[in-house]
């Protein structure tokens, strides 16, 4: 029988951190009740992550309170949270890859006999902890690192539950799941609602917040600035609850006046479903490529950029034509950033110096050679205009967010100077300011007033969130089954009209959408 909500599971009501002169949390009330969720947001350094350590126990609070079930807690560590019912599943999960899922699920609590550990009991408690999540056709036995990274987090959820857990605090769970296994998270997640768990959203996917939360606390720059019931708020009253202005200046519009065609494509096709694309991308414009996932629209970028072969019609890039390898599309002033920044934008275990100018040493030295301080000067010049958050140019990337991460990858683009900036998917997976940064440096490289107050550029930009291409793009070609319709002025489109297009929907009945 599932517990009522009548009272609060979890309440902390004033909770204040300091670290030096730097505030973390500046008074944060939360509460989160039996059989709920409640959806924690907020932008990188909003205090998310600090609050959640206080709760686990990693962190002391200077102030405030907190109760579990009515009852003080005060956890001296995270074991004192582990044993008042308090579960977190962090996005780098915390397995052993070479031990089994059974004793992953009862580590630290193996059951024994005089001392020795008994494994059928161990793989019995462990199967009915699996069965819990879905994971009832896997053999305990089987070594954890041989399993999905989707599977590797239900087992920690597994572990949670095997703990007896009361609250379980989920941190953006879904960041490397497939939408298959979102959908599988999500039903898993309804059913330990149904069986009385506290759980603890933390997502910055607005979606996922409407489709999955029933409360939502926001946190801006440590403090909580709005909660409520998620049926009751919008998607653009969050964003700016989060980034403390309206959502129109989400995406600024300066006055654009584009100029001479920079790429030009004729029926241009590959043998990787793009079948024909024609467009001319001019100086001082964004053109966005709109369509479902598979129309052809990353194929057509990845074309371009010569990463996937053309198999007919032309390219021209400024004054030259024709096909070309990636290393010659830099040189023509041509630089793309991947949707897969993690496998193909960056090189993660490098520094972020390396990252922003392995494309172009030409000015770092006489030359073969890489004087690093010119390196880092140059790099330098670039965490500033982007302001990257870090500790340096030596940093490595892995170690920044996802919003700063990005920041590296179209940095390189803004060292190397090219005048046709291809970017597929370039806000996926970061946060909501991160993601304003990113459309403020896209329009003012349109105007010549970017870092450096350099020329003009051309942007042709990926995107599969249609509110994004609507703000900040001048005109918008939709992509169907890999062939790409013309352009049409933005002032033309709505989200009505260009789903009907990406959908297969003729001209006439877009046209009249």
């Amino acid at each position: 029988m599932s517990e009522t909500r009548s009272s609060a599971r979890l309440e902390m009501r004033g909770i204040a951190k300091r670290f030096g002169p730097t505030i973390a949390l500046a008074g944060v009330d939360l509460q989160v009740h039996a059989g709920e969720v409640l959806a924690l947001i907020g932008e990188n350094g909003a205090g998310k992550s600090t609050l959640m350590k206080v709760l686990s126990g990693a962190h002391r609070p200077d102030q405030g309170r907190m109760t579990v079930d009515g009852r003080p807690y005060h956890p001296r560590d995270p074991l004192d949270g582990r044993e008042a019912g308090i579960a977190m599943i962090y996005q780098e999960l915390a397995l052993a890859p070479h031990l089994s899922i059974a004793e992953n699920v009862l580590l630290g609590r193996e059951p024994r006999r005089k001392g020795v550990v008994t494994r059928r009991v161990l793989h019995d408690a462990a199967s009915r902890s699996l069965d819990e999540v879905g994971l009832g056709e896997l053999d305990p036995a089987t070594a954890v690192g041989r399993l999905s990274i989707a599977e590797q987090q239900l087992v920690e959820i597994a572990r949670a539950l095997a703990s007896d857990c009361r609250i379980l605090v989920l941190d953006e769970p879904t960041s490397s799941l497939t939408q298959q296994d979102i959908e599988r998270l999500f039903a898993l997640i309804e059913r330990l609602k149904e069986r009385g768990r506290a759980i603890v959203y933390i997502s910055h996917f607005l979606e996922e917040v409407a489709r999955i939360g029933d409360r939502y606390t926001v946190l801006r720059d440590g403090s909580a600035v709005g909660s409520g019931r998620v049926s009751e708020v919008g998607h653009d009253e969050l964003v700016a609850l989060m980034v403390g202005r309206n959502v129109e200046e989400l995406y600024p519009r300066s006055e654009r006046h584009p100029g001479e065609g920079l790429l030009t494509l004729e029926g241009l096709g590959s043998a990787q479903g793009l079948s024909s694309a024609s467009l001319e991308l001019r100086r001082g414009e964004v053109l966005g490529i709109a369509g479902l996932i598979g129309a052809g629209r990353t194929t057509l970028l990845r074309t371009i950029f010569g990463l996937a072969p053309v198999r007919s019609g032309t390219i021209r890039v400024g004054a030259y034509s024709g096909p070309a390898a990636p290393r010659r599309r830099w040189k023509q002033g041509l630089g793309m950033v991947s949707e897969n920044r993690q496998a193909e934008g960056l090189a993660t275990s490098q520094s972020i110096a390396d990252n922003l100018t392995l494309s172009n040493l030409d000015p770092l030295g006489p030359g073969p050679l890489v004087i690093p301080a010119r390196r880092d000067r140059s790099a330098q010049r670039w965490i500033e205009a982007l302001r990257i958050k870090c500790r340096g140019p030596e940093q490595r990337v892995v170690e920044l967010s996802g919003g700063n991460q990005q920041k590296v990858a179209l940095g390189r683009l803004l060292h190397h100077d090219v005048d046709v900036w291809l970017l597929d998917e370039p806000t996926r997976g970061i946060d909501v300011g991160s993601k304003a940064e990113i459309f403020q440096l896209i329009d003012r490289l349109t105007t010549g007033t970017g870092p450096e107050d350099s020329t003009r550029k051309a942007v042709l930009m990926v995107s599969s969130y249609l509110p994004e291409l609507l703000g900040v793009c001048d005109r918008i070609a939709v992509m169907t089954r890999g062939r790409l319709r013309p352009p049409r002025p933005v002032n033309e489109l709505d989200e009505h009209s260009i789903l009907l297009a990406a959908t297969g929907a003729s001209e006439g009945e877009e046209a009249s959408g």
